[in-house]
């Protein structure tokens, strides 16, 4: 049904007189069509199951397991992920995403932390056969990083790593404490959609204020002997992002545009919900405190999401990029927690 209202709407004699409309009804088009193409391709292969099934079943046919094994364990493995995506249907679930790590209160400490899980997300996205790209970078006084922005390409990375927003806890044994003391390590991951220019982010010239300086790297050497990084504060909000991977400041310039369009859209939200817990008698808390996941090395391994319970003892896996789970979790999590409160 879906696909047939997107069909028709490609059909009208105006759908092309809002170029950035209809790429996005275009592209929500070609997403339905995959998916629909998936369903129908998981069930052919169902029904051929079902059928060597009753084939080995009549013939006593016991050669036939290995295969009707290997192929209901992919058609498994298959129905799970397409399972989770259909709690995929947030208005920006099927965009690109902006992932930004801040160090929390420490120094060196938080900053390894906020690196580690640089890390982390960099093994999902490969796993997911997806790109990550770096847009801008803080690096640390002796290790880690002070913060780092990224852009993460693909289908669903918006809708899957919105899990992650919030604050991380790593408790371990310092590798910079000569005593070997344990450790308490904080740091925020901040989720956006990338919207492009998206319509209810328009910006206007007059509100930015727009600076130039020199792309620094670790041990605040400089990258670069020109100032092609960007530094721009959105002036009524008081927004200010930055960009520095570029050696344009053409391109750094709209890449530091992109990620502020997406946290006004974002800042946008969050007054709605706002509006909206306010009407229903309810309290909205910061983000930044609300501690989503903990990640425990010492005295024992554990990795536990605070909102799901979703908890593992293989932290070594997590860190290394198997979030799937966790993922997983929270959007079924999220889906039942609505059908309460409805």
């Amino acid at each position: 049904y879906k696909r047939q209202l997107l069909s028709i709407k490609t059909s009208a004699t105006d759908f092309w007189d809002d170029p950035q409309k209809a790429r996005e009804v275009m592209r929500s088009l070609s997403d339905t069509q995959n998916q629909i193409s998936v369903w129908r391709d998981l069930e052919q292969r169902s029904a051929a199951l079902s059928d060597l099934v009753t084939l080995a079943q009549i013939e006593k046919d016991t050669s036939l397991t290995p295969e009707i094994s290997n192929e209901l364990e992919d058609l498994t493995i298959l129905l799970e992920n397409e399972e989770s995506e259909l709690t995929l249907s947030g208005q920006y679930d099927a965009h690109d995403a902006i992932l930004t790590l801040y160090a929390g209160a420490g120094g060196t400490e938080s900053q390894d932390w906020a690196q580690m899980l640089l890390r982390m997300y960099s093994r999902w996205v490969e796993r997911q056969g997806i790109k990550i790209q770096e847009l801008d970078m803080s690096y640390g006084d002796e290790a880690g990083i002070k913060s780092a922005t990224m852009k993460v390409s693909g289908k669903f990375a918006y809708g899957h790593l919105k899990s992650e927003r919030g604050v991380h806890r790593l408790v371990r044994i310092s590798p910079f404490d000569a005593k070997h003391h344990r450790h308490t390590s904080f740091a925020m991951v901040e989720i956006l959609p990338s919207t492009e220019n998206n319509i209810d982010a328009d910006l206007r010239q007059e509100d930015l204020k727009t600076e130039f300086f020199r792309s620094g790297g670790p041990g605040g050497q400089n990258v670069q002997k020109i100032s092609s990084a960007v530094r721009i504060t959105h002036i009524p909000t008081g927004l200010v992002v930055s960009c520095q991977n570029e050696r344009s400041q053409a391109q750094n310039r709209e890449y530091a545009l992109m990620i502020l369009r997406a946290r006004l859209l974002d800042l946008k939200r969050e007054e709605k919900a706002k509006e909206m817990a306010d009407i229903k008698g309810a309290t909205v808390s910061a983000e930044w405190g609300n501690q989503i996941r903990s990640y425990v090395l010492h005295p024992y391994k554990m990795v536990k999401d605070h909102r799901t319970e979703k908890q593992t003892s293989n932290a070594d896996a997590v860190l290394d990029g198997d979030i799937k789970e966790f993922i997983n979790s929270y959007l079924l999590w999220t889906v039942r927690s609505s059908n309460v409160h409805k």
